[in-house]
């Protein structure tokens, strides 16, 4: 069922699929979704020295009350495609989200004693807004995005709370990264169904 959704002609949006330079800037963005992705478990290891923070762990779901308390903002929701979810609602969120993650690895990288990989990661993520933002315009050009993340007040009092910060921001991504991916390839696959 899902799949049937998600494969699902998009309404409005057909041709704008099948066109070259949307489809570069999309196959871009799929190239540096999977880089982010690929990115992040690095960068965890680099930066989280607490041994329980562990980046795939079921234990995760228990840091949530934590997660509101030092102020780590949720991402936005991604869906399949489909009429109630169209191509530029799930550009927009893609950008918001990667907006939100840029702001918030910002934010708690000026805590953290060694952000290399953070860095990195940081220059990522911006391109692949930078991708998302294209796409957009193509869309509609009379679009409004903020060019730059809107700063994210967090509560560190201490290296503990940076170091759940960093991890809890790095899971979201993480997950968030996924999403994109997910939504990216349904637009390939709409694509391979507007040519055949």
């Amino acid at each position: 069922m899902a799949t049937a959704v998600r494969s699902a002609p998009l309404p409005g949006d057909s041709t704008l699929v099948v066109d070259p330079q949307f489809q570069e800037d999309l196959w871009r963005s799929r190239s540096l979704t999977e880089k982010t992705l690929s990115s992040v478990p690095d960068t965890h290891r680099s930066c989280i020295h607490i041994k329980t923070l562990q980046l795939n762990s079921s234990e995760n779901s228990k840091l949530q009350a934590m997660a509101s308390t030092i102020g780590i903002p949720s991402a936005p929701v991604l869906k399949p495609l489909s009429e109630n979810f169209p191509l530029e609602t799930g550009l927009k969120r893609i950008y918001e989200g990667l907006q939100l993650h840029q702001a918030l690895l910002e934010t708690i990288s000026t805590k953290l004693e060694v952000k290399d990989k953070v860095n990195d990661l940081k220059a990522d993520i911006r391109d692949l807004g930078i991708q998302i933002r294209k796409m957009l315009k193509m869309i509609r050009k009379d679009v409004v995005v903020q060019q730059t993340p809107s700063p994210v007040e967090l509560r560190l009092p201490g290296d503990y709370e940076v170091q759940v910060a960093a991890h809890l921001t790095l899971v979201q991504l993480q997950a968030f990264g996924n999403d994109v991916n997910h939504c990216l390839r349904s637009l390939v696959q709409t694509n391979d169904e507007a040519e055949s």
